[in-house]
This record gives C-alpha cells, structure tokens and sequence, in this order.
C-alpha cells in the first residue's frame, strides 16, 4: 500500500506521511487485555471460597447428593409440612393425624397424581411419636420416617429406608433405627450457600 503524498505548491517540495501503525496498537489491546485477565484471576483466587465438604457418618445419607429425584421431592416436602405440624399441634394441643395433614392439603400426606408417581407412600402415625411413609414402589423412593421433637424447639429428624421391608418400628432411638436398616438424612450446607443448617 503506498503512502498518500502531499504536494506543497508554495515549496516545491513533496513530503511523505506514513500511516499510523496498527501493529503496535493492538500489541497494547493485547497487554491490557492479559494484564486485566491476570488481575482478576488473581482476585478470584486470594478471594474465592473453597467448598470445603462435610463427612458425615455411615448411618447418614445427604439430602443433596444421595436420594433420588423422588425422595428430594418428599424430604422437602416433610420438612414444610415439618412446621405446619408443629403449628397444628400448638393450636390443638395434640399431634395431627394423618387424614387431619391430608385434609389440610399437605404434601407429601395428601393423596394426589404427584405422590402417587413418588412412590405412592402410605402415611400413618406411630404413637411413638412419628409419621411412617411406608412406599408401595421402593425402586422409585424409599419409606419415610419423620420423628417429631418433644417439644416446638426441637427438629424435624427425618430417616429412609428403600426396601419393601421398612416395618413400623418400636423403637425410635438412633441405635435401634440403625440396627433394624434406617438411614438418618441429613442437609449439609457449604459455607458459600445461605441456608439454615440444620440435622
């Protein structure tokens, strides 16, 4: 490409003006643009937090990583239903019943197309001092156990077992659940998520 020239009738002369060169600008972009990209890595990596995981023991299974779309589905929906049976239970001075929970319209006790394709458990309450979902297809989501606490403080302690011998049990403590092959679900958060951490 040749340069444009420019002719100065007054001095007789011709001078040459040489474009300005693109090579050198883009060298700079290209700088800026590694300098940037260095900068914020590196802010990301003295500032990031690492997801750092939590063990659990061998009679627990996490919420998040070990139950199946199903028993998510159902864990979640135990754990609201969870405060509204602590509600009913202030307001009546006695523990709902099942066919109470289900008039009330509270999954995963209420009979609709949505419990039935999660396993179509059939609820009923233990005396003990918990609800029993015992599931008529343990391939798709396992039986259910909800105890409930003495008292309005407490947690929900939610238990699952996946065979189709998950029988009412007599005992609710940790060592006899665990023995008869009921597994303690629990919710681990990482440090990043902003939940409640509860057991």
């Amino acid at each position: 490409m040749s340069s444009p020239t420019l002719s100065s009738p007054t001095q007789g002369r011709t001078q040459r003006v040489r474009p300005a060169g693109a090579g050198h600008e883009t060298l700079y972009v290209l700088l800026a643009s590694l300098l940037i990209m260095l900068l914020a890595a590196g802010v990301v990596w003295l500032r990031g937090e690492r997801e750092d995981e939590q063990a659990i023991a061998s009679h627990q299974i996490d919420a998040r990583r070990d139950l199946s779309a199903a028993e998510q589905g159902i864990y979640t929906d135990l754990r609201v239903a969870f405060d509204e049976i602590l509600l009913l239970r202030e307001e009546s001075a006695s523990t709902p019943d099942v066919q109470a929970l289900a008039d009330e319209g509270l999954p995963p006790f209420v009979v609709d197309a949505g419990s039935q394709s999660r396993g179509n458990h059939q609820w009923q309450w233990l005396p003990s001092g918990a609800y029993l979902g015992h599931s008529q297809a343990p391939q798709v989501a396992g039986s259910f156990l909800l105890i409930l606490p003495g008292d309005s403080t407490g947690q929900a302690d939610v238990w699952l077992r996946r065979d189709s011998a998950a029988l009412a049990p007599d005992d609710l403590g940790q060592a006899a659940l665990i023995a008869a092959g009921w597994q303690q679900v629990v919710s681990h958060y990482d440090a990043g998520v902003t939940r409640e951490h509860r057991h």
